[in-house]
Formats: structure tokens, sequence, C-alpha cells
């Protein structure tokens, strides 16, 4: 399985493990390649083993999962890491997609939904369910920003409005007819422009703020 997706599973709860790990097995195209029980160790695995996708629980022992998430952050790991919880509320969602998350699932998922957003993400796709976006654009909601993406030029506004959409740099990058590099300095003027932390607060913005693709 060369071209197969690497999937790091990181939760707590052995049986949760196993279930993830058992189900995932049968796809053709996603390869588990290690497990780990918190989330210092799950850095440490994801430093190892250089997974594309991480799962991520939140609330585990010593090291939680918003902490591990910023850790593997500043390790500039390049894991896609999807955050798979039972825990709803928004002080848990808003810190997990602040430090990073791209996407958020709870973990009564369907399991063909849980494989189709591990590729998802894998593809460059921010992924959260409806009340996920909704938790976070209350948040947003809260820090105001309205008059930020004024200062946004015309093709920056084409990129957001296409973030918002849930497109991968590459495939802005084809639709707007711009190489990836130049994709991604615009990605990087949109985030300062608008003081946002990563792709997801500026695709909810984008939505927020009707800019579309």
């Amino acid at each position: 399985m060369a071209d197969a997706i690497k999937v790091l599973i990181v939760d707590d709860h052995q049986v949760v493990r196993r279930g993830l790990r058992t189900f995932l097995e049968v796809q053709d195209d996603i390869e588990v390649v290690g497990e780990a029980a918190d989330g210092a160790e799950g850095v440490a695995r994801a430093e190892e083993l250089q997974p594309d996708v991480v799962l991520m629980d939140v609330k585990m022992p010593g090291m939680d999962g918003v902490d591990a998430l910023r850790k593997l952050r500043e390790l500039n790991n390049p894991a896609r890491v999807l955050i798979v919880t039972s825990f709803t509320e928004q002080r848990t969602v808003v810190p997990a997609l602040r430090a990073g998350a791209a996407g958020y699932l709870y973990k009564d998922v369907d399991p063909d939904a849980l494989a189709g957003a591990i590729r998802s993400v894998h593809a460059g796709h921010i992924l959260l369910q409806p009340e996920v976006a909704g938790a976070l654009l209350s948040q947003e909601e809260a820090n105001s920003g309205q008059g930020r993406g004024g200062s946004l030029t015309e093709r920056e506004r084409e990129v957001l409005g296409l973030i918002a959409d849930g497109r991968s740099n590459r495939e802005i990058a084809r639709a707007l007819v711009l190489s990836e590099k130049t994709v991604k300095t615009h990605v990087s003027n949109i985030l300062m422009k608008l003081d946002l932390a990563d792709r997801t607060q500026a695709a909810l913005w984008a939505v927020r703020h009707g800019v579309t693709g």
C-alpha cells in the first residue's frame, strides 16, 4: 500500500483504538501505522512515523489533544489532524480548531463517513460537522472583525471564497490558473490581513461575511 493514507490513532481508550483500527484496516487506501494512548505519546509517534492523518481524541490524561495539536504545529509536523471525540461543548471545540485541527467529528460518526473524512482532510480540505461550524461561528461573532475584509484584494477574495468551498491549494491553483506557490502566498496574506490563525477560521469568516467561490 505504497500510496495508502497513513493514519495514526491517538485515544486513551484501547477499545476505541481497536475499533477504529479494525474498521480502517479493511479500507484499501488507508493504512493504520500506529497507535498512542495520550497526547505526549501521540506527538512522539507522529514524529517517528510521519503519518498523513492523525485521529486525535481531545480529553486524555496528561497532555490532551489540544496541547498535542499545538506541539505538532510547533514541530512543523505536516500531519493533518482530525479530531474524533465525544465532547461537543463549544469550550472544547473552539480551542481544538484554533490549534490547527483540519476537522472535528464525533465518535458516533458513521464508519464510512469517517473514512471519507480521512480522505477529505488528507486532500487538504477542512471538515466540520454543521453544529461544530456553528460553535466556531458563534465564537467568531463575539470577536467581530466586520471591517477587516476591506483590505483584501479582488484576487484574495477569490481565493478566500474557494477556501470556504473546501478547496485545497492545488484545486484553487487549477481553478484560478495560478501556481500553488502563488496560492500559498495569497492564503498567507489573507490570514495576516484578517488576523486569523488558519484556513478553518478563514473558511468560517468567509461564510459569515458572504464571500463564496
